[in-house]
Order: structure tokens, then C-alpha cells, then sequence
């Protein structure tokens, strides 16, 4: 009975590390790649594929090789992301954010180590920057992802530093001393600035929110053209997203 629970226990674990590839992208992966990053035969990775396929939960496309997310994934996320209390807190204060700014808006999620985007409200201008919901970002590069590695408890963010950094523009922050630098700065101000450290051409501000034990949850970002970041507007931007953020971490849904 013992190696039966196991047994169940294991072949669970191994669709979810599955699933949570898709998640991570690229679009579409093939058999012998999942086979080769989880460390499991190309057999067992075939049939969770076609278990997961029969269900919806994975799809393929004519004359693609690989496999990509199906409806039924997507509808768990999007029903995930309706239910996701923080999302829900967020929603009218990044409204009023985008209406003082003129700027598309986001919140940001801590998934595991890296972040993820949960909610956009874009700029009504014709020029303006969106971001791709759901996409996983490395925490080193931009705003968003700056504050949140500068207020995770010390022990992980050593973790975090001690892996490499990868270049995602000519201006991502990669040395580790220089890196290191610009994270107290952020932890001690609160607030993390960005211009085409993620995207080129892009200029972000970004604060920290904090869930109900103090442990940072995600965070809240003004984002647009980096042209339209003048210094000013940046000063400006930062006294706003850090008082946008704070209401959040107050709000009684995002302490569910």
C-alpha cells in the first residue's frame, strides 16, 4: 500500500513539473527536451504527454513540432488568476495609477524564483508599452523584479545572487558587485527604476507588495516608453507607485 502511495505520489509530481515547463516557455516543447530537463525516459514523458493531451490540458498544431498549453490549462489559469486575492486588491489602485500617469500599469507575482505578470491595465495612449501576462521573468533585470529580490529574506536573495545573471539588453545589471549595489539602494528607498534593463527602450518604476506576515508577495510597476521616463516624471512616479503599493499591502483581500 506504502509503494503504491508513492508510486501515485511521484507520477503526480512528475505531470505538475511538466505542466510547470509549458509555464516557463518556450511555446512549444518536444519529448526528448522535457525528457532531458527533468530527468525522466522519453517513455514515461510521452505517455504523461498523452494523458495530459487527452484531458486539454496540452495541445499540438498541424505541421509544429511539439506540444504547447491547451484550453483546459489556460481556462485553470485564467480562473486562477480571477480567484487570485492580491490581483483582486490590486485592480482599482492600478486603475488610478494609469489615470494619474497616463501609463500602462501591472502587478507582479513571486513564482518561485522569478516573477510573473498577473494584471496590466494599459496606457490609453497610441505609444505605449504592455506585457505579456503569465511570461516569467528572471528577478535581476527590470523594476518589477529588482524590488522584489531586494526584499526577500537575506538567505535567498544569496541564493538568487549566488546564480549567474543572464543579459536580457545591453543595460541589465549582470555584475554581481553592481548588482548587489543597486539592491540596497532599492531596499533602503522602497522603490526600483528601470530604463531598458529588461526591455530596451522601456522605462519602469516599481515598489514592493507585502503580504500579512511582512514577506514580499510581488509588486506594483509604472511602465511606458523610456523616452517619456524624464527625470522628473521619475520622481513623480516614484512618490506615486510607492503610496499605490502600500494601499495595496493595507487592503483587507490581499491579507487572504
Amino acid at each position: 500500500m506504502t509503494k503504491d502511495k508513492t508510486s501515485g505520489t511521484e507520477v503526480a509530481g512528475r505531470v505538475a513539473d511538466v505542466l510547470l515547463l509549458f509555464a516557463a516557455g518556450p511555446k512549444y516543447r518536444g519529448v526528448s527536451e522535457i525528457s532531458r530537463e527533468l530527468d525522466v525516459s522519453k517513455a514515461v514523458v510521452y505517455r504523461i504527454l498523452q494523458s495530459l493531451v487527452s484531458r486539454e490540458m496540452l495541445g499540438t498544431d498541424p505541421g509544429v513540432a511539439g506540444y504547447r498549453l491547451g484550453p483546459a490549462a489556460v481556462a485553470l489559469g485564467a480562473s486562477a488568476l480571477r480567484r487570485f486575492d492580491l490581483r483582486v486588491a490590486a485592480a482599482p489602485v492600478l486603475r488610478r495609477l494609469r489615470e494619474e500617469t497616463g501609463e500602462t500599469t501591472t502587478l507582479s507575482g513571486l513564482l518561485g524564483d522569478q516573477r510573473v505578470y498577473l494584471e496590466q491595465f494599459e496606457s490609453e495612449r497610441e505609444i505605449k508599452m504592455t506585457v505579456e501576462l503569465g511570461k516569467r521573468f528572471p528577478l535581476h533585470a527590470g523594476s518589477s523584479g529588482k524590488v522584489i529580490l531586494a526584499n526577500l529574506p537575506a538567505d535567498r536573495r544569496e541564493a538568487l545572487l549566488a546564480a549567474p545573471h543572464d543579459a536580457l539588453t545591453e543595460r541589465t545589471i549582470v555584475d554581481d558587485a553592481e548588482l548587489r549595489a543597486e539592491l540596497d539602494r532599492v531596499a533602503e528607498d522602497g522603490v526600483a527604476v528601470s530604463l531598458g534593463e529588461r526591455q530596451a527602450g522601456a522605462g519602469s518604476v516599481a515598489a514592493p507588495v507585502f503580504g500579512p506576515n511582512g514577506e514580499v508577495q510581488g509588486a506594483i510597476s509604472v511602465c511606458g516608453p523610456e523616452y517619456r521616463f524624464t527625470p522628473d516624471l521619475v520622481e513623480r512616479y516614484r512618490e506615486l507607485v510607492r503610496v499605490a503599493a502600500d494601499e495595496i499591502t493595507r487592503a483587507p483581500l490581499a491579507a487572504h
